[in-house]
């Protein structure tokens, strides 16, 4: 792994990725102009210089996405799936402290993965849907918890029959090309009242390293986008979810609760 800050040249884009020579304005508050922050392996990462956005350019293409999310887990083995008990009882306790905002209703999954979240919220009286775009642990999750309702894809694309009560977002818009398309994607899916519960690394959080090599969430491209919590803010605001609660994190995260307001 190879990471240098703020470096004098731009280098060669790599196979997969759109080679602009201007990098892209801001997505979260549309700036121009933004500063050279970081390269890893090749990969170049921007600093905007209104909101402090930190975002790959160029980001990856349809196709690049496509290869990154095609069996994530090495056949629903390892990392997420290692420890199902577990990851359910930890899903248990989330949904324990959601529904105190949200006590019932139609509950959706924005990344569902294997559908851990999902049958938590079903257990507790949620009509449970979820969204995934990796074949493999939508498989897993349809076999383990059948249910519960899935689609395969992006949420950009997805149009259910009515609109959600409740809607988690966990560790899924930093690996997102288009956070604002996608926050407009999820808040149209949210009646008005409705919550969010969205959770994403936060590069301005305390126990940050301040070498970025040992930070493991520092992974482009996998991870495109980089939020501290006030341009996090600024962009659910754009998209009239408005920020209630910031549930602490030990690990250099946000857990943030924003509701719909329109």
């Amino acid at each position: 792994m190879s990471i240098s800050l703020s470096p004098e040249s731009d280098g060669g884009a790599r196979a997969g990725f759109a080679n602009d020579s201007k990098p892209a304005p801001c997505q979260v508050c549309a700036a121009p102009d933004p500063v050279r922050f970081a390269e890893k392996d090749g990969l170049a990462l921007y600093r905007c210089r209104d909101c402090a956005l930190v975002y790959l350019d160029p980001m990856p293409s349809a196709d690049a996405l496509t290869a990154l999310y095609d069996d994530a887990y090495a056949g629903a083995t390892t990392g997420y799936f290692a420890k199902p008990k577990s990851k359910l009882r930890r899903a248990r306790a989330r949904m324990g402290r959601l529904v105190r905002h949200a006590p019932g209703g139609r509950f959706l999954d924005v990344g569902c993965n294997g559908g851990f979240m999902m049958e938590a919220a079903r257990e507790r009286g949620f009509e449970a849907h979820g969204v995934e775009l990796d074949a493999v642990s939508l498989a897993y999750a349809r076999e383990h918890f059948p249910e519960n309702t899935y689609f395969h894809g992006r949420i950009e694309d997805y149009a259910p029959p009515a609109a959600f009560d409740a809607v988690v977002c966990s560790e899924v818009i930093e690996h997102v090309p288009d956070a604002y398309g996608f926050t407009a994607a999820i808040a149209a899916l949210m009646k008005p009242g409705a919550v969010l519960y969205l959770t994403t690394p936060d590069i301005g959080h305390w126990r940050r390293p301040r070498d970025l090599a040992r930070w493991d969430a520092f992974c482009p491209p996998a991870h495109c986008l980089y939020f501290r919590r006030p341009n996090l803010t600024r962009l659910l605001r754009r998209h009239r979810l408005e920020a209630f609660m910031t549930q602490f994190a030990w690990k250099p995260g946000f857990k943030q609760l924003a509701r719909q307001t329109v």
